[in-house]
């Protein structure tokens, strides 16, 4: 009986990893933002990779990010064109895909250590990121310096074209995780809704909508001025690029400061209806309990 529930236990594992790596695999090809030079946002292309890693536990975390980033160097077989050398195509296949996304596999390390299930996934998925933005720096001031990268302080350059796909990239990862984690009990073999939720249940709506309306401000602010800020021949960073005059870079900074403003209006108003809610809710949970008594 032993034998036949483990051999029933790595089958579940084995088919739910397949089905959630095909998941990642469909939601990396919805790119938000599309980077000029490599890197994209993607519609959290990460989290089923993180879900395996939290349900399954490590070892079949990062199997399954090896997976996947297998299957995202053949997506991306093109980059490989760029370079000659065995060690520079070795390089890149390590650093960019293969080590950067079976990274992804550390999203289950805190299961055990937070016991509340909304916190680790996000904190796993933190982890997750850093691991594989940490590959993409190393990538960009090394490999890539001198074609994408200027070769004059490669570091620094790499630290910010990566930060601005892996910052909102991990920064949805993370609401979406924080969501689904105070929803849906991960920990058992079949998932199913919690029963307590801790988000309140009027206000889980409007918080979520708020994140929401945020990032997608950040996300388009950050893609308009880092197209503006670097030189589509050499790649190099100048922030002379946002002085470019004409009626077009007036449009540019219009249209930047109306959607901040818009999206900051927004998320108030939404954090003002949110406080209004938990109050409404935490009202009817003291009637109810006056009730019961």
């Amino acid at each position: 009986m032993t034998n036949n529930n483990a051999h029933f236990e790595r089958n579940r594992k084995l088919v739910e990893s397949a089905l959630l790596v095909a998941i990642a695999t469909v939601l990396s090809m919805v790119k938000l933002v599309e980077l000029p030079y490599g890197g994209s946002i993607t519609l959290a292309s990460m989290l089923p990779i993180v879900l395996i890693a939290y349900r399954s536990g490590i070892l079949w975390g990062l199997g399954s990010g090896f997976v996947y980033g297998v299957i995202q160097q053949l997506l991306g077989l093109k980059n490989l064109s760029y370079f000659t050398t065995w060690q520079s195509i070795l390089a890149i296949i390590l650093l960019d895909y293969l080590v950067a996304f079976a990274a992804l596999g550390l999203g289950g390390v805190f299961r055990k250590a937070l016991n509340r299930q909304s916190y680790a996934l996000v904190a796993g998925s933190v982890v997750g990121c850093a691991v594989r933005y940490i590959c993409h720096v190393i990538s960009g001031a090394t490999v890539w310096a001198g074609l994408s990268i200027p070769s004059g302080a490669a570091i620094g350059y790499s630290l910010i074209y990566n930060a601005t796909y892996m910052l909102p990239e991990t920064i949805i990862l993370a609401l979406l995780a924080f969501y689904l984690g105070e929803l849906i009990d991960f920990r058992v073999e079949r998932p199913a809704r919690l029963t307590e939720s801790a988000l309140s249940k009027k206000g889980d709506v409007v918080t979520i909508l708020a994140s929401v309306i945020a990032l997608g401000a950040l996300i388009f602010d950050v893609a308009s001025i880092f197209g503006h800020m670097q030189n589509a021949e050499s790649g190099e960073f100048d922030i002379t690029g946002l002085a470019v005059h004409g009626p077009f870079v007036k449009s540019f900074w219009l249209s930047v400061i109306v959607v901040t403003a818009v999206a900051l209006a927004v998320v108030c108003t939404l954090i003002v209806l949110r406080k209004t809610a938990f109050r409404e809710e935490s009202s009817e949970r003291n009637i109810a309990d006056g009730s019961d008594k």
